[in-house]
């Protein structure tokens, strides 16, 4: 059945059900005892009405904002079901293990269910809100791991009432508003399970509210396994107030109540962003606010998140905006759910001043650099890296280049970069990608709702603002398979991607908040310090050699590795000197000598001064 049909014959569905009366949607109590949260496990009770026969219960698949079925059904336990004092007999569905179904006894109008979630150890786990999520001093809680939900019901639909408890003393935050609360115990005032599930909840001993906006209300929320990871500087604390700002002015209202930014700071915890509507879940290192050169590695993080607020929650593709969390999503649309917003929030942090003009370019231009040298583009095009998400986005990083990531982030900023000087470019600076989002993004301010999109509403959008070929732009651009990165945008706008033998801030930033060396733009190999090889690139003088992902370096021109004794054979190599590797590679060793005369190299923009310099507008503060 095509799209077209399917939509059709729902649309049927609902409208001839709308001619008899519809049994009131259940609503559910939930109460999570959080107290255990330093031993990584969750309980949960919860009472849901229901009636005899079959009583069919879901434990939440496809998880917004994860784009695929990644809720941690493995991590799942000690699942209960009675009534009226009596055990229930539950069997898991053969075909999909995130579903049971409960035998109800006559005479039941409700039954108890017991669960208990436990949160994965370091450094095991799941992805996202499945991953490590608890410490001694902290956690963050997202209900989709925490409860079922009764089928033949939408999310919306269903009303659930909930409670929580945190060990003593600890402190929370989240946009959910509290009805009561006595020491630990806080009650929520009640919500759909569709509001709940976008509303997750940081907690900890050490927490900081910083206050960044009225009407609306918007505040960031720091929770840290320490104190002294709360301390960030307050200059850089206070650009957050002018990101709120900025980010009015690029789309010209706002879609929620109030926004909390939950900024956890561990080493202990899955490290990652997450959007929702009225906050976000965003996850980095204990030190990342007090240490300035981790603090720039994750400067977009923030604003990221931000962002999808507008694109990503308020607007989102229809094929991502299902009823409940058991129908698949279509990923198909990615390049503007994530790389618009991947654009729109490094622009955001540039604006504000979270980064510098020249950090900014330096993020560009690091950007620029990977998917100008990543082999994976000539064999796979950047529409399927989104296709291709709900089996793939777990993949591990070694033979990553030659796979090919998620891209649809990276490459679609420059694509995104593109389109914007194409818009300011046809319009002769009248217009711009703020015109976009005014347009597709604005509208009303006010509570959170629901606006989707097709391919074709985008086109419509961009057609508007600056009348072009913009399917065909488009179509090319998910399409193509290179050679090279997309550079049309840095150049429209008057810079050039080059490259020497320094590198900047931003990609040293890069290198130690991910543990990682990165000397793809000359041999092409990305190692760990201990000479560990994480990936090459294909057509490298490294993979040339015949070295690959999981080897490791032992020895450079016959000396025991260093990072100082390789980079100084590295640097040799511009003198003609050779460079030889000592490889072991799964209990054996061998020589590779690298054909390679070239030195350091690293990525940096510099002005094309024979065009304007329109990238300095581009970010310049509203």
């Amino acid at each position: 059945m095509t799209k077209s049909a399917m939509r059709l014959a729902m649309g049927v569905v609902f409208l001839s059900g709308s001619l008899f009366a519809q049994p009131k949607a259940p609503q559910v109590r939930i109460l999570v005892d959080g107290t255990q949260a330093p031993r990584k496990i969750f309980h949960t009770k919860m009472e849901i009405p229901a009636a005899a026969g079959i009583l069919t219960l879901y434990y939440p698949k496809w998880i917004p904002g994860e784009h695929g079925p990644t809720g941690p059904i493995q991590d799942l336990t000690g699942l209960k079901f009675s009534a009226n004092g009596q055990t229930l007999s539950w069997r898991r569905d053969l075909l999909d293990g995130w579903t049971f179904h409960v035998q109800i006894p006559q005479g039941v109008t409700g039954i108890e269910a017991e669960l208990d979630f436990i949160a994965p150890i370091p450094p095991e786990g799941g992805q996202y809100t499945g991953g490590a999520s608890a410490t001694d001093k902290m956690t963050v809680l997202n209900w989709n791991t925490l409860l079922l939900y009764p089928a033949g019901w939408t999310s919306d639909q269903l009303t659930y009432e909930a409670e929580l408890r945190l060990p003593e003393g600890w402190k929370f935050a989240t946009s959910l508003r509290a009805a009561s609360q006595s020491g630990g115990d806080i009650k929520f005032q009640p919500v759909s399970l569709t509001t709940l599930m976008d509303s997750p909840i940081a907690a900890g001993e050490y927490q900081r509210v910083v206050s960044l906006a009225e009407n609306p209300h918007q505040e960031l929320d720091l929770t840290a396994d320490s104190a002294i990871a709360l301390e960030g500087p307050e200059d850089f604390l206070d650009r957050f107030k002018v990101v709120t700002e900025q980010a009015y002015k690029l789309f010209g209202a706002r879609h929620f109540r109030e926004y909390h930014f939950l900024y956890s700071l561990s080493d202990h915890i899955a490290h990652f962003g997450l959007e929702h509507h009225e906050s976000d879940d965003s996850r980095v290192g204990e030190r990342y606010l007090v240490d300035p050169e981790l603090r720039l590695s994750s400067a977009g993080l923030l604003t990221h998140e931000y962002v999808h607020s507008w694109n990503g929650k308020y607007r989102r593709p229809a094929d991502l905006s299902t009823p409940d969390y058991q129908q698949p999503m279509q990923d198909d649309l990615l390049w503007v759910y994530e790389g618009l917003t991947q654009y729109l929030g490094d622009l955001l942090a540039a604006r504000a001043g979270v980064r510098t003009p020249q950090q900014y370019r330096e993020e560009v231009a690091r950007i620029a650099a990977v998917l100008d040298y990543r082999s994976g583009r000539t064999w796979r095009n950047l529409q399927d890296t989104a296709d291709g998400v709900p089996t793939m986005q777990d993949a591990p990083h070694e033979w990553e280049d030659w796979r090919r990531p998620l891209d649809y982030y990276e490459e679609d900023e420059l694509n995104w970069l593109w389109a914007d000087t194409i818009i300011r470019r046809q319009t002769q600076g009248r217009k711009s990608l703020d015109d976009f989002c005014h347009l597709f993004h604005g509208g009303s301010s006010g509570a959170p709702e629901l606006k989707t999109y097709t391919f074709e509403d985008v086109i419509s959008a961009l057609n508007q603002v600056a009348p072009y070929d913009w399917r065909g732009f488009w179509g090319d651009r998910l399409t193509n398979h290179g050679p090279g990165a997309p550079l049309g945008g840095i150049e429209n706008s008057g810079w050039k991607l080059v490259y020497d033998g320094n590198p900047s801030d931003v990609l040293r930033a890069w290198e130690r908040s991910h543990a990682q060396i990165n000397v793809l733009f000359s041999i092409g190999i990305m190692l760990e310090e201990s000479g560990r090889i994480v990936d090459t690139v294909e057509s490298m003088p490294a993979a040339k050699a015949g070295i690959g992902p999981g080897m490791k370096i032992v020895a450079v021109n016959g000396r025991r590795f260093t990072l100082q004794v390789f980079f100084d054979a590295l640097r040799a190599t511009a003198k003609s000197q050779p460079m030889e590797l000592l490889i072991e590679n799964s209990d054996y060793f061998k020589s590779y000598r690298l054909d390679y005369s070239g030195g350091e190299k690293y990525p940096h923009l510099v002005r094309d001064e024979s065009k304007p310099d329109m990238l300095s507008e581009i970010i310049r503060a509203r």
